[in-house]
Order: structure tokens, then sequence, then C-alpha cells
């Protein structure tokens, strides 16, 4: 079998399995899930690689799914990754009514793209033609929220980190992996499938603590330590802050108050905050980090509060594998022709796929097919081909290219990319980026 025959003939498998590829992804939108919390997407999505002959692990990482061939070979492995986890949007009319949770990022889309490849290769035996391996990974907990039920779980010995590829990197999930791919959804221009190449922040996810003095709001303010004054000032230092950044660096910053005090009539003694600092390189997210910690501790000091602010690993900038963009270009372009293409995009948003791109060469593209903005009411899908076949058909064409004669692309690839981290860096980057700082009241 030729190269090309065996891509014509997991494009067939795909268009017979595209209801079962639709089917996963309805079935994930109906149950959204938040992060660690994805048992129903789990176990649905274990059964399905299970039930199509796949060695499967479930809640590798809390919840998650991993599953592979029986038969291991010699040579590279490659990872085709879904995400699992859901958002909160009350507002879309679809979120499930006890919990807010909706999928308005289309991680439902990856993870039926993900089984899809999968189930096609099984049904045309197509793995006996490749060199190297294939693991499929449902990955948890890629959006960073829920920070306090986060907490809890790492306190009772369930997981170290709060991202979900953070948790399976120190479990060492990823070993023995060479390259990782996995799609994104994305509302596109008119006329534009695919977009490749993307580039995007990495950030630091922040908890603070405002502790002051109660007092009667109305009869004794003046024996009072207001701590919603202490997190107003730290927000507006921090806004002070905002000219000094670099246009390049793509710093944002957006904090919240979670808990603005107890009472109206009690002065505030004790007032929450959360924040995410981001930046387009390791060395900008952390000088702009020293500088929010700054205003913070500032805004604490001017009213006689107490602070603590615990810092977390959130994720590394998004780096990009030219090589592998450009065998999806070629790939992707038989589908939707050069102009359905678009070719680098400056986000300021993050993903914790980033981090494994610190790590080993990585595929992330962006495909079509819904409308709306992620992570808003008005995100849906518009056009199933798009959204779910099309990546499928491009992701499973990839893979045969990267595996093809003993694997010899995928072998080139590995060979020439020099990751920014190993693993023993990188788990360091985790470990000295957590960190708590205190500042006592009255303390100046």
């Amino acid at each position: 079998m030729t190269k090309q025959e065996l891509k014509q003939k997991v494009i067939q498998a795909i268009d017979s399995l595209a209801d079962q590829i639709i089917k996963t992804g309805d079935f994930l939108y109906a149950h959204p899930e938040l992060g660690y919390k994805e048992y129903a997407g789990t176990a649905y999505t274990a059964q399905l690689l299970e039930n199509a002959g796949f060695v499967v692990e479930q809640n590798i990482a809390v919840t998650g799914v991993r599953a592979k061939i029986r038969e291991k070979k010699q040579g590279p492995t490659l990872a085709v990754l879904g995400e699992l986890d859901a958002i909160i949007c009350r507002e879309h009319p679809d979120c499930a009514a006890d919990t807010g949770a909706i999928h308005a990022c289309g991680h439902h889309i990856q993870v039926a793209v993900m089984t899809g490849v999968a189930l096609a290769f099984q049904k045309i035996s197509g793995f006996q033609y490749l060199g190297g391996n294939l693991v499929f990974m449902a990955v948890p907990a890629e959006e960073f929220v829920e920070m306090e039920f986060r907490t809890d779980l790492k306190k009772k010995g369930l997981l170290t980190y709060f991202g979900g590829k953070q948790e399976m990197v120190a479990k060492g999930l990823f070993d023995d992996i060479d390259i990782s791919l996995m799609v994104h959804a994305l509302n596109l221009p008119d006329g534009k499938k695919v977009l490749t190449a993307p580039s995007g922040n990495g950030f630091i996810g922040k908890k603070i603590k405002f502790t002051g003095q109660e007092s009667h709001a109305g009869s004794a303010p003046e024996e009072g330590i207001n701590a919603l004054n202490a997190a107003m000032l730290a927000i507006n230092n921090i806004h002070a802050q905002r000219e000094t950044f670099s246009d390049q660096d793509r710093v944002r910053v957006h904090p919240i108050i979670t808990k603005g005090g107890d009472m109206v009539n009690v002065v505030p003694a004790d007032v929450r905050m959360e924040c995410y600092v981001r930046a387009r390189t390791i060395e900008s997210l952390t000088q702009a980090n020293l500088k929010v910690d700054r205003a913070i501790r500032a805004g604490a000091m001017a009213v006689g509060a107490g602070v603590e602010i615990e810092d977390m690993p959130g994720y590394l900038p998004l780096l990009n594998a030219p090589a592998l963009d450009k065998l999806f270009q070629e790939n992707v372009r038989f589908f939707c022709g050069e102009e359905g293409i678009s070719q680098g995009y400056d986000f300021t948003g993050s993903f914790d796929f980033g981090d494994i791109s610190h790590l080993m060469p990585c595929l992330h593209p962006f495909t079509g097919g819904v409308q709306g903005s992620l992570h808003s009411k008005n995100f849906a899908i518009t056009d199933n081909d798009t959204a779910y076949i099309l990546p499928t058909k491009a992701v499973a064409m990839t893979i045969i290219d990267l595996l093809w004669e003993d694997a010899k692309q995928a072998q080139d690839i590995i060979s020439n990319f020099k990751p920014a981290m190993d693993k023993p860096q990188y788990l360091n980057w985790l470990k000295k980026t957590e960190k708590n700082t205190f500042l006592d009241l009255g303390e100046t």
C-alpha cells in the first residue's frame, strides 16, 4: 500500500464514522463538566475506545483517559490530545441549569476529533502500515478555574498542580511521548477554515487575601482597617503599572474581587481577589508579576492592612514547531484550498498546551465551523463537517506523513527540535513559581 492509498482509506473510514464522531461531541456537549469533575466524559470516552480494542487507562489525573494499541513498536510515539472540561457561562442558552457549565470553548470538539482519529485507524487496521506508536489522551482541567476546589483536592493529596497537562507531566504520562498533536475550535473570518502557527501568552495565577480589622461601619469606622479599600487601591495600583508594560510583551493583568466583605454595616476585614498575570515570554511574565505583587502590597500598606499573595504556576507561552505546521497545512489544503488557510495569529489568552510545547514538538492549529467568541454565550457549532470531520481527516493524514517509512519525518522533526526545557527544568519552574508572600497587619 502506498502512503496516498492509506490516506484515502483513512479519509473513507472517517466519512463512515462521521455520525459517531458527531455523536461523541454531542454527548460531551450535553454533559458539560468542569475541570477534575469530568466523570461522565471520562467514562464515555474510555468505553468508546475500549470497545474499539484499545488498552485504556481511566482517571489518569483525577479524571481523564489514556488509550493505546496493544502492540508497542520501535520508534517515536505520537500523542493525539483532546480536552474534556467545560467552562461556566450562565448566559449561554445551553448551559447546565445547576452549574452553569457549557462547552463554549469547543473542547467537546477536540475529544470527538481525537476519538475519530483513533477509531478510523483501528477500522482500517492502519497502525500496521506505520512506524512508531500512537497514544490518545482525553485530558482533564485545561481551564484554570475553581481554585478553591482544586486547592481542596491538593490538600487531600489527589493532585499536585491545578492544570491537567501540568499534572500529567508530573505523573510521567508524557515521558514516552515524542510529539503531541491537537486542534482547537475558533470562529474564523469568512472563507477561512483553518488557522496554523498561533502564538499565545503564558500566565501566573494569583489568589490574594487582604486582612483588616472589623468595626461598626457606621458608628466607629475609625476603629477599623478597611481591607476592601486595600483591595481597591491594589487594583488602581495595577492600573498605574499598565503604561510600563512593553507592547511586544503582550502583558495582560485582570484581577477580580471574589469576596468584598461579610456585612454592609461591618468594616470589611476579609477581602479576597483572584488574578491572572499574562505575558508572551517567561522573562516578561516574571517581571510583570513582580510589578503586580508590588502594587498589591502597596495597597495593603496604604491602609495598614495585611495581605497574603499566593502564586500558582499557570501556563507557559505557546510555541510552534514549523515543520509540523507545514505538514498540517499540506494536508488540510486538500480540503479547503490555500485560500481557506490563515497562518499565524497573536493570542493573548493562554493554553496549557503551551507547557507541552516547551518540552517537545507540538501541533496546535485552529479550525472553524463555529460562531461566537470563545467563552461567550454566542459560541455554537455552525458546520459539523468543518468543526468535526475536516480536522479529524487532516490530523489523521498528518500522522500518516509523520509515521510513514519507519516514522522518518517524525524522527527528523524530533532530531532537529531543541526543547525550551527538559522535564526537570519544567518541574523546577512550576515549583519556584508556586510561592506565598505575606505582609502582616499594620506592617510598613
